[in-house]
């Protein structure tokens, strides 16, 4: 059973677990081993996080297909006890590509709507693809980003997904400068607070995150999605703090529980000792091109024992470098990450012969 923080609340955006025996290849529908899958949202559960599923960090728009989507959500309501914290991706990917109207955009983020809530899961309300390509102007937003809050049942998240995660969102709440898209990002929450429980910020900017968290309503929480800042966000100034809704919170998810327990306790510094250190893997997990992260995501809850290879659905696990895995697991050795040491290096070396490079040691 989730075991709740006192001082902030504390997502993991999960992975999915695809199945090695499947094909899995570009293009191809997800197959995903729905035990191990599973398993992993409990070992977040166990450690007091709550999972953020079905979000970019689960591949949506990039392996993981509809279909998947809806029995990954069906699956983690089913699997989540009564304290445990859940809350799941609502957007408009089963559109696929090629052009949309503002109507059949409404149509499928109120189909997916009902799916979450249907569920009994929270409801993340996702940036759209297809609403990025045919809104002419930030009224458009306005206008069905209010009508969409108006259906959710409860209080929804806002996410706010950066052109780095993900490019077709360019231009997103209607204005490529970024103050004018936070300008409208403002005006919705604030027209609509009563049905926003808090935003999450993906823009990997720290100071854009804290202005407009300044500006957020009373009651209106601003969940971090910077994983290149994220303890100093966390951690908060005199004015406030963010809470968290994080992809790097998925490897780093026991440091996470460890860290956020020292805030609960009112130790800023050790809070501090336990996070700063693992700031520079979730640098090169989140380098550019960004919205491959999700590689070096499931590299190292496979290097960590939290399932049994690595594959991906949509055959992701080839979007990084051997050279780039290789620096991962050099900053994932400083940061203590690893449960076991020995068995990371055993599967990290059996990449490396594969892949024709010499294996490595502890020493």
């Amino acid at each position: 059973m989730t075991r709740e923080f006192t001082s902030r609340v504390i997502y993991s955006a999960a992975h999915v677990v695809a199945d090695p025996l499947a094909d899995n290849g570009p293009g191809r529908p997800a197959a995903v081993d729905w035990d191990a899958t599973i398993a992993f949202r409990r070992h977040l559960w166990d450690l007091g996080l709550g999972v953020a599923d079905a979000m970019d960090t689960a591949q949506r728009g990039m392996g993981l297909d509809w279909d998947a989507t809806k029995e990954l959500i069906r699956r983690s309501a089913e699997a989540a006890g009564p304290d445990d914290l859940l809350s799941c991706g609502v957007g408009t990917d089963q559109l696929g590509a090629g052009p949309a109207t503002i109507e059949q955009i409404r149509a499928a983020y109120l189909e997916q709507l009902g799916v979450v809530e249907d569920a009994g899961a929270g409801t993340i309300l996702m940036c759209s693809r297809a609403l990025a390509a045919s809104a002419k102007n930030a009224d458009d937003y306005k206008a069905l980003y209010a009508e969409l809050l108006g259906e959710v049942s409860g209080k929804a998240i806002l996410h706010w997904l950066g052109p780095m995660f993900d490019p077709a969102l360019e231009g997103y709440w209607g204005a490529t400068d970024l103050d004018e898209a936070a300008d409208t990002f403002v005006e919705i929450i604030a027209a609509n607070a009563g049905k926003v429980d808090g935003i999450k910020m993906s823009l990997l900017d720290a100071e854009a995150e804290i202005a407009l968290r300044r500006r957020l309503p009373a009651g209106v929480r601003c969940y971090t999605g910077d994983d290149f800042n994220y303890p100093r966000l966390i951690a908060g100034d005199e004015f406030g703090y963010s809470d968290a809704l994080l992809g790097i919170f998925d490897p780093l998810a026991a440091l996470a529980s460890k860290a956020v327990r020292h805030l609960d306790g009112g130790d800023v510094a050790a809070f501090h000792a336990v996070l700063d250190p693992t700031v520079p893997l979730a640098r090169k997990v989140f380098e550019a091109p960004t919205f491959n992260y999700k590689t070096g995501v499931v590299f190292l809850a496979w290097l960590s024992g939290f399932q049994d290879h690595f594959k991906m659905v949509g055959g992701l696990e080839s979007a990084r470098s051997v050279t780039h895995l290789s620096e991962i697991v050099d900053l994932a050795l400083e940061a203590k990450l690893f449960p076991n040491e020995d068995l990371a290096l055993d599967r990290f070396n059996a990449l490396l012969k594969v892949a024709g490079q010499p294996p490595r040691s502890l020493a």
